[in-house]
């Protein structure tokens, strides 16, 4: 036979085998399914938000409008540093404040003189919009940007006049600066204003007003992979709080037709998604690092600890939500040190998590049921989110089981569901096999796009998997398990008046030793085990250590002096309890500007600590005092004055030392606060000469 003959024939018997061969179709759609932009964003997870406007130089969080444009004037603002910073941290994006409440404009807009054309930045040529397109292009980083429909600045605002310059706005945005890959739109509409000099109340109707159809239309016509941020989408939700936090049972399904923008009761009835949702909505988690959106430099000390920023990370991403993560850039127009030093501990950490996932060591995987050829359970195996596991039709429970070479021991269990075919799971479990045989150590809800489980140290030989209910056959494209190190941080020091110490640390199985003699802690020290009293002066040190790894954290250190607990204020003002409950988050707020603390007992008194007002929004903080100390409480004696230097910029602990009084009473009066306000104290303590 001719070989050219001979290959053909082969070639036609090969098509016509494979032809005849036995394929599974895939399952049926459960309805609502994401569409291709809607895939997209979810793969990104995590991005940044960036809070700059023209409440970073009033040191507000919401402006009146009333603002001259003027105050407008960073002076090394650095788009790239905000993109650099983003993309090391392996962010996918950054969203810009384009416009706020207060109506500012960060770029030459034709629709109002209260913009960057009429600031000083670059003399009125600059645009800070343009500047950071550019940066994000520069860092292969996704733009994206926050338009406020509230304009608190514009005279036609209330009127169907300014919906149409509203659009005016959003077409700027979308036509001048290249790609955007979201579109943000915030809740906050109608109230109290500038206006154009009203200077007045000004409520719409939040449902009808901005005739929303029309708006998300334009976005569709000039950005149409764009996804659009709301209450209600269309596309990307809210979550619902400023935490970050995403629930245990989170749905991507929202009944979207029954949410409006602003609507009141949309945290509690709407945000966490239905089952039986009918459009697919997925949520957003916003949160900033600092307690506000906006910088102030007051809370250059209060950036977010890496707890509660794992916190936010495993309630997020962790379950199906993703991460927009805030930075209030300062006046400068950099993102601050102390939040890029934060950050970086939190991505290292989470890099750390998951450096290996354990079931490279698995010797077999099997399920109980599967759907057939190209839907196994080793699907789950391959990190691809587009291979999945499936049972066969009508079979809403099944079971994966992975056994694995040696004993392994975990702690993070990670699931993903094949979401293009739609949001499936509704409740799952997860066992370990050991000596003892399997024991139940998960029973969870939802899964969605992410799932992440924090649990406590297992050791099992093999693992099992269940879906125990779905709306329909499940699809489970992956499963991975980590085993993450411990979080090894200073103990936290908490004292009560009575002066029981309690040492803490956010993490279970982490060992705490401790010395009261100012010697440095070590694994031979004293073991920390329950709370302990101190009732004369000690310097106390403390570390934590992971008894599995010896990594051990940085040394707490805190001075303690005699309890409180027969100490009475004499003083009169709201709360005077507070003053000595040891409790920072309490406040004494006096009414003739001083403090004045009977101790109980007469003591040789070496100074004193004040602890000023811990709040988001301060008042009456002391920065000139003068100190006064008594035996009989008659007679008073000066022994110290002064100032609280940079209390405005650090209002942390006030330690302030003077030659030694015998003394029963102390008095704290307040020469001046930082704004006038009567004088507050979250704690007074004295020292005591040793």
């Amino acid at each position: 036979m001719n070989y050219r003959i001979s290959m053909l024939i082969m070639l036609l018997m090969a098509v016509l085998i494979s032809c005849n061969s036995s394929t599974t179709p895939p399952p049926t759609p459960v309805l609502p399914v994401p569409n291709e932009h809607q895939l997209a964003w979810q793969d990104l997870e995590f991005y940044g938000f960036v809070h700059f406007n023209m409440n970073t130089f009033t040191n507000m969080e919401w402006g009146t409008g009333a603002e001259d444009p003027e105050l407008f004037n960073p002076t090394e603002f650095d788009a790239n540093q905000w993109a650099q910073v983003c993309k090391d941290a392996g962010m996918k994006g950054i969203i810009i404040t384009a416009k706020h409440h207060d109506g500012f404009c960060l770029w030459p807009t034709s629709t109002t003189e209260h913009s960057v054309k009429n600031s000083p930045y670059k003399n009125g040529e600059g645009d800070i919009i343009q500047e950071i397109a550019d940066a994000c292009k520069a860092h292969g980083l996704k733009f994206g940007v926050y338009l406020s429909p509230w304009d608190r600045n514009h005279a036609a605002y209330g009127s169907p006049e300014y919906v149409e310059i509203f659009r005016t706005q959003l077409r700027e945005l979308l036509t001048q600066y290249g790609d955007i890959f979201e579109v943000w739109f915030d809740g906050a509409n109608g109230g109290t204003g500038y206006y154009g000099g009203a200077n007045e109340d000004r409520k719409v109707d939040k449902k009808s007003y901005y005739d929303w159809p029309t708006t998300y239309a334009l976005v569709r016509e000039l950005q149409p992979q764009a996804v659009i941020f709301g209450d209600a989408g269309p596309d990307v939700r809210w979550v619902g709080n400023e935490h970050g936090f995403a629930y245990e049972t989170t749905w991507s399904n929202l009944m979207r037709d029954s949410v409006y923008g602003g609507m009141p009761e949309y945290s509690e009835k709407y945000s966490a998604g239905q089952e039986n949702g009918t459009h697919w909505v997925p949520a957003e988690a916003d949160v900033s690092i600092r307690p506000g959106w906006y910088y102030h430099e007051y809370e250059d000390h209060k950036v977010r600890s890496l707890p509660e920023l794992l916190d936010i990370y495993y309630k997020s991403i962790g379950r199906n939500a993703s991460l927009l993560l805030n930075f209030p850039v300062d006046r400068r127009g950099l993102i601050h040190e102390n939040d890029i030093a934060q950050l970086n501990i939190l991505t290292a950490k989470i890099a750390e998590d998951f450096a290996e996932n354990l079931v490279t060591k698995q010797t077999s995987i099997t399920s109980d049921k599967d759907r057939g050829r190209g839907f196994e359970a080793k699907n789950v195996l391959d990190e691809k989110l587009d291979t999945y596991w499936t049972t066969p039709d009508g079979e809403l429970s099944g079971s994966i089981t992975i056994e694995f070479k040696e004993p392994i021991i975990f702690n993070r269990f990670l699931v993903q569901e094949h979401i293009a075919l739609g949001q499936r799971v509704k409740e799952f479990k997860l066992e370990a096999e050991n000596e003892a045989g399997w024991e139940t150590i998960a029973e969870e809800t939802t899964i969605g796009y992410k799932r992440i489980l924090r649990l406590p140290d297992t050791k099992a030989k093999s693992i099992r998997f269940t879906v125990v209910d779905a709306r329909g056959i499940p699809t489970i494209a992956n499963l991975a398990v980590y085993n993450a190190t411990k979080l090894v941080l200073a103990p936290e020091v908490t004292r009560s008046r009575d002066g029981n110490v309690t040492l803490s640390v956010p993490e279970e199985g982490v060992d705490i030793f401790y010395s009261l003699d100012g010697s440095t802690p070590s694994s031979v020290s004293e073991k920390y085990t329950a709370p302990f009293l101190v009732e004369t002066g000690a310097e106390l040190q403390a570390i934590a250590m992971d008894p599995a790894t010896g990594l051990q954290s940085e040394v707490t250190t805190a001075a303690l002096d005699i309890p409180k607990k027969n100490w009475k204020v004499l003083s009169s003002g709201r709360n005077p309890d507070n003053l000595i409950d040891e409790d920072m988050g309490t406040n004494y707020i006096s009414d003739n500007m001083e403090a004045v603390i009977d101790l109980g007992a007469a003591y040789s008194l070496a100074g004193f600590t004040y602890m000023p007002m811990q709040n988001r929004y301060m008042s009456g903080v002391v920065s000139l005092y003068e100190c006064h100390v008594s035996l009989d409480g008659r007679t008073w004696k000066k022994a110290a004055e002064g100032e609280f230097g940079n209390i405005a910029n650090s209002p942390i602990l006030q330690r302030v030392t003077f030659d030694p009084i015998e003394a029963r009473f102390i008095r704290l009066k307040a020469i001046k606060t930082l704004d006038g306000n009567p004088a507050s104290f979250a704690e007074l303590g004295v020292i005591t000469e040793r």
